[in-house]
């Protein structure tokens, strides 16, 4: 008896409320977390809970702007080594992204270890900024090179972790942010004292400093005061610049 094909997995993009009556001139493409290896299929439900809200907060804020916003569905759970799986998803996204609207910018958005699939897919030509939130990067050692920083060349850059963060060591994603600045001053960096990786006790801060950034990279508008002030400082101030509580009550733009 012959055997049958193993389908093809093939990554997705999730459907989003996009612009009422106005054509698309930025997208978001949110990228959830997965794990290290894995080769099960990612939940859909729980994969994207992560980021799903965020994004339903950047669509009505866009909405006027024509942003669309998709969850990227992956192919695998896992990164996988070598393999990469979901950064080669996310350069499918933004590869469909053109595809669907045509030449439009486009923001990564990963949390976790989509923080990582975000920065590592940032050369693709149509990606202009990249928000990694808690990104999950692996240790530096000697059997290992350093995760690229060279495809961030040309793109603004928002790197939020929280300095209690058990599972994706924040001290690994400041090194990252310092050898991108080096050759790129649109990289900045905000910490979020006492906050773990899920940065719950300052979620409407952090969802806030996305808002203010996405709004500002894809459309021009002003950014706020603080994110001005971390783009500008040098190292490490502008990659160690702590979120305010209460950030987003009161901006000054």
């Amino acid at each position: 008896m012959a055997q049958q094909a193993t389908p093809v997995r093939r990554a997705r993009l999730g459907r989003t409320p996009g612009p009422e009556g106005t054509a698309v001139s930025g997208v978001v493409l949110l990228l959830p977390g997965g794990d290290e290896v894995s080769d099960r299929r990612p939940s859909t439900l729980l994969a994207s809970a992560s980021v799903r809200a965020l994004g339903r907060r950047l669509a009505r804020a866009g909405r006027e702007e024509g942003l669309a916003t998709h969850v990227v569905h992956y192919r695998y759970r896992g990164w996988n080594g070598a393999e990469a799986h979901l950064a080669r998803d996310a350069e499918w996204a933004a590869d469909e992204t053109v595809r669907r609207y045509g030449d439009v910018p486009v923001c990564l958005l990963g949390t976790g270890m989509g923080g990582r699939a975000a920065l590592r897919a940032a050369g693709h030509e149509a990606v202009t900024s990249v928000l990694a939130i808690a990104p999950w990067l692996p240790e530096e050692d000697v059997a290992a090179p350093p995760e690229p920083v060279r495809q961030l060349a040309g793109r603004q850059v928002l790197i939020v972790h929280g300095t209690n963060d058990g599972r994706s060591d924040p001290e690994l994603s400041f090194r990252l942010a310092s050898r991108a600045k080096k050759a790129n001053r649109g990289v900045c960096r905000f910490e979020v004292h006492s906050d773990g990786h899920g940065l719950r006790q300052y979620r409407d801060e952090v969802a806030a400093l996305a808002e203010d950034f996405v709004m500002g990279v894809l459309f021009g508008q002003s950014f706020s005061r603080p994110v001005e002030d971390a783009l500008a400082a040098p190292p490490p101030l502008g990659l160690r610049m702590p979120l305010a509580v209460g950030f987003g009550k009161s901006l000054r733009r």
